[in-house]
């Protein structure tokens, strides 16, 4: 594997659990929107390396990550230390299944997330290519606190106000958070709010429909199985880099 090292350019906690930081970025290191680096910290003399979403956008000059904190993980026990100026080493192979050319085109493009499967949505929500190829985007965000709905304030008030791509923003993204364990305005797991038809009544769009939506996932592997069983029995087929499909998820993911 080749391994580049990175200088750590801002560290931000979310809350106890979550928290994203920043690097810069080889100039050499090309990814697509929605791809996956390994990302990791020299340990006893050796890189330990897992697998992270780049949740910055394809064009800018820094890279971006999204992690959990877990205690006794092999690397966020100590990634969650990290402060400005500290080194991370990245892969030069970016890699994944969450990319638009595994997509048949279609007219609407769900992107169902737990956790910090939000990270390689974030990437997309800011690529422009992602509104030329779509009518709606609807990025939902299911957490269970408040708390965990990292970068809520900069969908909500930054992006529709971006320069460059903030009028695509207010004219096709949907936002929809949704918490678990306390009172919000929006309720419920995503697996339940499909179902039940709650989350296109609340959006305003018809029922997922393999005619005309695309769904990429990306979260826990309870919630990434629940999903694709809801999407085979309304006629979602997976897509591949062989074969484009009506939906794709992302395999790889690990909460370590």
């Amino acid at each position: 594997m080749q391994i580049v090292e990175e200088t750590v350019l801002s560290v931000h906690h979310w809350n106890d659990t979550l928290f994203s930081f920043t690097t810069t970025r080889d100039p050499s290191l090309r990814f697509r929107t929605g791809q996956f680096v390994m990302i990791g910290l020299q340990v006893d003399g050796k890189p330990l390396m897992r697998a992270y979403s780049v949740v910055s956008a394809h064009y800018t000059d820094h890279l971006e990550f999204y992690s959990i904190k877990v205690q006794d993980g092999p690397l966020t026990s100590r990634l969650q230390h990290l402060q400005p100026g500290d080194k991370l080493l990245v892969s030069r192979k970016p890699t994944g299944s969450l990319v638009l050319e595994n997509l048949r085109p279609g007219r609407h493009l769900y992107l169902l997330a737990t956790g910090t499967g939000l990270a390689p949505f974030m990437s997309a929500i800011r690529d422009p290519e992602y509104y030329e190829h779509f009518d709606k985007i609807v990025l939902v965000h299911g957490v269970r606190w408040k708390s965990e709905l990292g970068y809520f304030d900069h969908i909500t008030e930054d992006m529709p106000e971006h320069e460059y791509f903030g009028d695509l923003v207010k004219q096709k993204l949907i936002y929809f958070p949704t918490v678990t364990r306390e009172a919000f305005e929006r309720q419920g797991r995503l697996t339940e709010l499909i179902e039940s038809g709650t989350l296109e009544d609340s959006i305003g769009l018809p029922p997922l429909n393999p005619e005309t939506d695309r769904v990429m996932i990306c979260g826990s592997p309870s919630m990434l199985k629940d999903l694709v069983a809801i999407l085979e029995k309304r006629g979602f087929v997976e897509g591949s880099s062989h074969a484009p499909g009506d939906y794709v998820i992302e395999r790889a993911f690990v909460e370590k």
